[in-house]
């Protein structure tokens, strides 16, 4: 049985490791989202987000975006390649249903399947 839990060891939590995958990472890109991915040692995928204030004013709507993100990662993580993953966002995803949202991140996550 698969864990679909989105633990603590899947996070990027540090400024080396955001540092190694903006150095070099594959690069997968609609509009509104940007997702850079850098192979890892590791057996598992890692998720770190970067959702700019500049881009999107309000907390909350920054929020929703991240929690949208996080379950797509959650749901796919097991058919992901072993890399760190950054997921950037454009000020336009704002204009976007969560519906369309969560369609262009699954289309994107699925761009890096095994």
């Amino acid at each position: 049985m698969l864990n679909y839990f989105f633990e603590k060891q899947l996070r990027l939590s540090n400024s080396i490791s955001f540092q190694n995958v903006f150095k070099k990472s594959y690069k997968k890109t609609t509009g509104e989202i940007i997702i850079l991915g850098r192979f890892n040692l590791l057996e598992y995928p890692r998720l770190g987000l970067s959702i700019s204030r500049k881009n999107i004013k309000y907390s909350h709507d920054r929020n929703l975006i991240k929690r949208l993100i996080r379950e797509t990662f959650r749901l796919l993580q097991h058919q992901l390649v072993l890399m760190d993953y950054i997921v950037i966002t454009k000020k336009n995803v704002l204009y976007l249903t969560n519906k369309k949202i969560i369609d262009m991140l699954k289309i994107l996550w699925l761009s890096y399947r095994r």
